[in-house]
């Protein structure tokens, strides 16, 4: 039996310049399930993405998406890109071994906690303070950079990783340290600096978008306190989740937010084209 994509739209260009199209996944002919590909708008043409895939029921475990997963990268591939990735759910276990069998690796994955009713205290002589001007101008060099160099570890173009740490802090910081229901906090120990916090406030819960320990107060908690006020301000903004994202191959900070008792929701994986 042969596996094929069949067209079921023009290729599609949307007004942020991605390109996208639905496919049914056919057997011999016979519609068994659908796919949805596109690129990401994230990292541009580039990089390909698998929106959707879905093989119907009675022709489950015959290896139907795995054929249908490879005909997507044949197809991103005449699409130029250079890489494709693909979101999975953390309990979509099936999935998961999947796409890993076709040898996509871990990004980063989502992870999630449901706030205690009481926000926890802070470590005797550790304490938050808003960062001032000359601490965000500091502080938004530092982490620009160490974002864009986190993409560019992972496989992402030197010039597409810094263009998308570019993007992502003007769409999320419009007005910079005065962007709303953004907060910034510079964490103290017995009077030093030891590590920054940037929280952010939404309808949805909570979102801790970085946190930092200073190189030189590493191995001393700092990391463990900076979640710890992350959850007081999330708490005292009336937020009852917290999430965050992690890069794959961070273990420390991967320990410490199981031990604080945060889920993985999602994994995002990728795979080189070329």
């Amino acid at each position: 039996m042969t596996t094929t994509l069949r067209p079921t739209e023009p290729l599609q260009r949307a007004a942020d310049g991605t390109r996208s199209r639905h496919y049914q996944v056919c057997v011999n002919s016979r519609p068994v399930g659908t796919l949805h590909l596109g690129t990401s708008p994230a990292f541009g043409d580039t990089v390909a993405r698998i929106v959707d895939l879905r093989i119907e029921e009675p022709d489950r475990r015959r290896g139907r998406g795995t054929v249908a997963a490879l005909a997507a990268e044949e197809v991103a591939r005449g699409w130029g890109c250079r890489q494709i990735e693909i979101g999975v759910a953390a309990d979509a276990e099936p999935a998961l071994r999947l796409v890993k069998a076709v040898g996509y690796v871990p990004r980063n994955r989502g992870m999630h906690k449901q706030l205690p009713d009481a926000p926890p205290t802070l470590p005797t002589g550790s304490n938050g303070r808003p960062m001032t001007e000359a601490d965000f101008e500091a502080w938004y060099a530092h982490e620009s950079e160490q974002y864009a160099r986190t993409w560019i570890e992972r496989g992402v173009p030197e010039a597409e990783a810094y263009a998308k740490a570019r993007r992502d802090h003007e769409t999320q910081l419009p007005h910079g340290l005065a962007t709303e229901n953004m907060l910034f906090s510079v964490l103290e120990h017995e009077g030093a600096r030891v590590g920054t916090l940037w929280l952010a406030l939404t309808a949805e819960g909570a979102f801790v978008y970085d946190v930092e320990v200073d190189a030189a107060q590493r191995g001393h908690g700092h990391g463990r306190t900076l979640m710890l006020l992350a959850e007081t301000q999330a708490s005292a903004a009336g937020s009852s989740t917290l999430g965050l994202n992690v890069f794959a191959g961070n273990a420390p900070a991967e320990r410490l937010y199981e031990s604080l008792g945060y889920e993985t929701t999602r994994y995002a994986l990728y795979k080189p084209l070329m």
